[in-house]
């Protein structure tokens, strides 16, 4: 569904990451992990057009889109959900989600699957988005990108800002869309979390691909285990 070849790019004509290869199949959830400042953000945002790159391509379904710009890339079918969740704070829950939507109408089987992953949202409708706590805006955040009735959904960083018992309520989430046959992209610090969702694995460091693998073998790599698991 997704192929990344050669990509590098970053900012002020300084490139932050070099050299990316990595695929993503229909229906698979894929992790790409790494420290704070190994360029993952950076990556995500050059797949999902806010950054063009300076060398390599990005094809969505057999499409090139590396040229293309970030709405034309989203009516496609790519939805991107960034770290820092970008919600309307001063908008209603159901004004945000309708917005996710843009430029097509809402549909209500789509906020009602919306409510059905994330039941808190159907109760808040009326509340303004940047009231609502660290957890309520990420299943926010996420719902927004599924109102655009995404082929794959991107995820920067999901657990950003939020405590264990969130974080893992946030997977549980991610896994009832994966059982549902979304195809995910997760970057992400708290490898055991993603690690327990991926079919399979990146190890982004220093802005270039290390390693890749199975969830599994990365989980038992002694490399990722010492550097991201804390096991010796």
């Amino acid at each position: 569904m997704l192929e990344v070849s050669g990509v590098a790019t970053g900012y002020l004509g300084e490139n932050v990451i070099s050299g990316i290869d990595f695929t993503v199949g229909g229906g698979e959830v894929v992790a790409i992990i790494g420290s704070n400042g190994a360029g993952k953000t950076t990556l995500f945002r050059a797949v999902c057009g806010l950054l063009r790159p300076t060398a390599g391509t990005v094809r969505f379904e057999g499409e090139p889109i590396h040229g293309w710009p970030t709405h034309r890339i989203s009516r496609a079918g790519l939805a991107f959900v960034p770290a820092e969740r970008h919600l309307f704070a001063y908008m209603s829950v159901k004004e945000n989600l309708a917005l996710g939507a843009y430029p097509r109408r809402p549909r209500p089987v789509d906020l009602d699957l919306v409510v059905e992953l994330f039941p808190r949202l159907g109760e808040r409708f009326a509340q303004r988005a940047g009231t609502m706590s660290g957890g309520e805006q990420q299943m926010l955040a996420v719902g927004r990108a599924l109102m655009s009735r995404p082929r794959l959904l991107m995820l920067d960083e999901p657990t950003t800002g939020l405590a264990p018992n969130l974080a893992d309520a946030a997977y549980r989430a991610l896994a009832t869309l994966r059982q549902s046959g979304l195809t995910l992209l997760v970057a992400e610090q708290q490898v055991p979390l993603v690690l327990r969702l991926a079919d399979r694995g990146y190890v982004l460091e220093n802005g270039r691909i290390q390693m890749e693998g199975s969830a599994k073998e990365l989980e038992q790599d002694p490399d990722v285990r010492r550097a991201y698991l804390g096991v010796t």
